[in-house]
């Protein structure tokens, strides 16, 4: 969807819809890519992302995360063509004590993480020309995410307990499309080999907890305003399936020395989408 909304002028963006692509069918996908017409490069922003449910649903969640981007990767070889694969900071045990680099050997912790290493994986191997983008914590004005969340729970629970042992670098999903889509014509024109391949960790400037980023929420969205109480707890509060890393902070020093960019720091981006919300859905 944010891409889309940057799309206009010289640049078509084609988005495959659940209906029109099913991507747990390998042989739909290679026809997608390779019966379409003219392309300059291929995105894959889909994924399986129920990251408890992963653990009962493995299956589909290894068809949708490692078996369909490695489908795309080898039409995309067939043809010459780029592609950009989305993937996530929670291929880490999050047990390292600083930030990870694209270097780090990766440890996943459940199903969801393990199925999108398989992914990454699949896609370089079979790609000589692929950008699997990490990214982290992701919010937006559109669908289910942290900052939706806690919007809704401010509005039923009278005391709001939050995670304070987590930290990542919160990531807006609209400025990782504005990367993506003024790279694109770099992308489209690098050869295989160049420094622009390979992992890349793609986050916003600026680190927190889900706490400190929850405190962020009520500050920018209710202006003059008291914020709901909120209470920090640790992560053993909120048993789940699956077991949630502690420290998922991406090093972005590789999107500097490639790419000779930063993103925003992340406070700054949560303010621009607050702003895309509409007023009942800030302050119900």
């Amino acid at each position: 969807r944010e891409m889309l909304a940057l799309a206009g002028g010289a640049v078509e963006i084609t988005a495959l819809s659940r209906a029109q692509l099913d991507l747990t069918d390998t042989d739909a996908i290679a026809r997608a890519i390779g019966e379409a017409g003219d392309l300059d490069l291929v995105l894959n922003a889909a994924a399986y992302t129920a990251v408890d449910r992963a653990e009962a649903e493995p299956d589909l969640a290894y068809a949708v995360n490692a078996r369909a981007p490695a489908a795309m990767a080898r039409a995309c070889q067939a043809r010459a063509l780029p592609l950009v694969h989305i993937s996530t900071d929670m291929v880490f045990s999050g047990t390292k004590s600083g930030p990870y680099v694209e270097s780090d050997a990766p440890a996943p912790l459940h199903v969801y993480g393990a199925s999108k290493l398989v992914g990454e994986m699949a896609v370089l191997e079979a790609c000589d020309r692929a950008l699997v983008a990490r990214v982290s914590w992701l919010f937006s004005a559109h669908g289910q995410n942290f900052l939706q969340m806690m919007l809704k729970l401010a509005q039923t629970q009278p005391v709001l307990k939050v995670v304070d042992d987590q930290r990542a670098r919160p990531t807006a999903s609209a400025d990782v499309a504005a990367f993506i889509f003024s790279q694109a014509q770099r992308l489209a024109r690098a050869p295989a080999g160049a420094p622009e391949w390979g992992l890349l960790h793609l986050v916003n400037g600026g680190e927190a907890s889900r706490y400190e980023m929850a405190q962020a929420i009520f500050d920018l969205a209710w202006p003059g305003r008291a914020p709901p109480v909120m209470q920090p707890v640790p992560t053993s509060t909120f048993p789940t399936p699956a077991r949630r890393a502690l420290n998922c902070v991406l090093d972005t020093g590789r999107l500097k020395s490639v790419f000779g960019l930063e993103l925003r720091p992340w406070r700054e981006a949560l303010e621009d989408t607050l702003e895309q919300l509409a007023p009942a859905e800030v302050s119900l």
